[in-house]
């Protein structure tokens, strides 16, 4: 059997009976066993027979899921990255979880994450040069998809944690529109931010993701339900013909490695030689501005979050979390509240700018994943995008002259996720014949 299957061709396979659920499963599970002792991807796992025994029939029959760490799952220890938790079991699934195990899916294991999702790293490693960061917070499921290990796992993204560990690892990295996928049942770090999102190999196989897993009620606070997207196995999502592309340029690009300046502009070249329509555009700084209100909000919210944590497991906090909180704990109701505005404010201002684009295109990092395993790099150029809760998504371009994957990322308005999905099926296209 072929390795490294990706999501839609694995439930192809599986449908037409061409492989068995025994026979992915197993195959994931020696992958697995082979990598772990350098990967660290991994807190926990279930075993072959533990997931036979909960498949069934349905659109993920046998397709092996990876859940980060902050994700409930009443069968596997959900820790939050802390050692508060260390041995904890939740009494019930997360919404997310239990739509998996409905469609016939299962979950294979639960993924490193960073600290309640928040800048302590975990042990993980890239996939690609084991002495460099897979990025973080969602650490775990990026490596675990990159390595070959499984088709889809599940992210989490407050400022760049789905995005930006995706492009240090080299595969497909997608943030739907804020309330878009089910939040509830994953531990928050911000409930105002706070995306579920998903980690693939293909532009397709995110769709796919989205199709399955979105939210098809309101019943979660701020959800919304986007319309559906006619694909599977047998249909896949359309490129969009010449799309018309906005290269966001940032107050912070002074920080891009050369390659990556390099990387982002011969993708705009490329774009457009292939027919899209390709232009700079400077946001007005006010946009940018937007990022400390994001950090006020982070860390007000934080400070909520974790008061339990603070008086009753003090000692078990990094002081990471006991920084943010302390932050949080400063900031008045005032400033909260007008920082809140100025997020709704905002993510109305930017749909003026997709009359005009059907997309942005930046870059998810600064550049290749940074040596070694003490930070996880920096999220400052997927924030914007995660204040405002526009849908967006990085997709592997090159790699650097240390054989380390660099990104684009492509970004779109509000609710407007297929469209994104599709200028992304465009570009994909695009670099895989450069390739």
């Amino acid at each position: 059997m072929k390795k490294n299957l990706g999501l839609i061709e694995a439930c192809e396979l599986i449908q037409t009976n061409k492989i068995s659920p025994e026979q992915l499963l197993t195959q994931c599970s020696s992958e697995a066993d082979l990598k772990e002792g350098v990967l660290k991807a991994f807190l926990a796992r279930a075993s072959v027979d533990q997931m036979l025994q909960e498949t069934h029939a349905g659109p993920l029959m046998g397709i092996p899921v990876a859940a980060k760490d902050i994700i409930a799952t009443k069968d596997l220890e959900t820790t939050n990255g802390s050692p508060i938790y260390k041995g904890h079991h939740p009494e019930q699934d997360a919404p997310i979880i239990k739509k998996i195990r409905q469609l016939g899916g299962v979950i294979f294991g639960k993924t490193v994450t960073t600290e309640f999702a928040w800048r302590g790293p975990g042990p993980t490693t890239n996939p690609w040069n084991a002495g460099h960061t897979p990025g973080g917070s969602s650490s775990g499921s990026a490596a675990a998809v990159a390595a070959g290990i499984i088709p889809l796992a599940l992210g989490s993204q407050t400022q760049g944690s789905i995005v930006r560990p995706a492009a240090f690892c080299g595969i497909v990295g997608f943030k739907a529109s804020f309330g878009a996928v089910p939040r509830d049942g994953a531990h928050p770090l911000s409930g105002s931010c706070d995306h579920i999102g998903f980690f693939t190999r293909s532009v397709d196989d995110a769709a796919y993701a989205l199709q399955l897993l979105k939210n098809t009620d309101l019943t979660e606070d701020e959800s919304i339900i986007l319309p559906d997207l006619d694909i599977g196995p047998s249909s896949k999502i359309k490129p969009l013909d010449k799309p018309r592309i906005a290269v966001i340029q940032t107050p912070f690009d002074h920080l891009m490695s050369k390659e990556q300046e390099e990387a982002l502009q011969n993708a705009s070249d490329l774009l457009r030689h292939a027919g899209a329509s390709v232009e700079k555009l400077s946001l007005p700084q006010f946009f940018w501005d937007g990022i400390d209100a994001m950090n006020l909000i982070i860390e007000s919210e934080a400070a909520t979050i974790h008061q339990d944590h603070i008086k009753n497991h003090s000692a078990l906090l990094s002081k990471h979390i006991q920084e943010v909180v302390q932050r949080g704990a400063s900031h008045s109701a005032i400033d909260y509240l007008n920082a809140k505005n100025t997020q709704k404010h905002l993510r109305r201002m930017i749909g003026a700018y997709f009359k005009q684009y059907d997309a942005f295109l930046s870059i998810p990092a600064a550049g290749e994943a940074p040596k070694g395993l003490s930070s996880t790099g920096d999220p400052i150029f997927c924030a914007l995008w995660s204040f405002l809760g526009v849908p967006s998504m990085t997709i592997p371009f090159k790699k650097s002259s240390n054989g380390l994957p660099l990104g684009i990322q492509l970004i779109a308005n509000y609710k407007d996720d297929e469209k994104l999905l599709r200028v992304a099926k465009f570009a994909e296209a695009i670099i895989a014949k450069q390739g």
